[in-house]
């Protein structure tokens, strides 16, 4: 089952986070690595500035997390995850179409670009690497992310906004 995540949520969506960015660790740059991955302040931070999280229950317990937020004239997909011992099953997949459908403005994702498998995971759903010079102007625009951590991430956009910049 997919449903709006609330305050209550909180500890969970932190333990999600936290447990499936491990797949991170020997992959994005030591340097941008941090234990926990994502501390309780900063993912206070991300729900205050308008991260909605989704997540996906099964048998009662929330597994998979995915967040959606509304910046300026798109809608970015923020903080992908699913706990480790659920992945490959097709949570993160339902959480995505689900999120897609709760918009209609053009959506761009960021995530780092030695994680092939997550830029691999969103190209099965149709998004495509913009060019290094977009992801720069993008990045700028529509993040508040670290210069280095900006340096090591890749953006993906949806076929609405690549076909809007042909």
């Amino acid at each position: 089952m997919i449903r709006r995540c609330h305050a209550h949520d909180f500890e969970l969506i932190f333990a999600i986070i936290n447990d499936g960015a491990r797949a991170y660790r020997g992959i994005i740059p030591q340097d941008c690595l941090h234990d926990p991955y994502m501390s309780r302040e900063d993912l206070q931070h991300e729900i205050d500035q308008g991260v909605m999280f989704w997540g996906y229950e099964d048998a009662g317990t929330l597994v998979g997390v995915m967040g959606i937020q509304s910046v300026k004239d798109v809608t970015l997909i923020r903080h992908a995850y699913v706990r480790s011992d659920h992945q490959n099953r097709g949570i993160g997949s339902q959480l995505l179409a689900h999120l897609l459908d709760t918009t209609e403005r053009p959506v761009l994702i960021g995530t780092w670009t030695a994680a092939s498998w997550a830029v691999r995971f969103y190209e099965r759903h149709g998004f495509r690497t913009v060019a290094p010079v977009e992801k720069e102007r993008l990045l700028r625009e529509y993040w508040a992310i670290p210069e280095r951590q900006a340096e090591t991430s890749v953006v993906l956009a949806d076929p609405e906004w690549m076909s809007a910049r042909v």
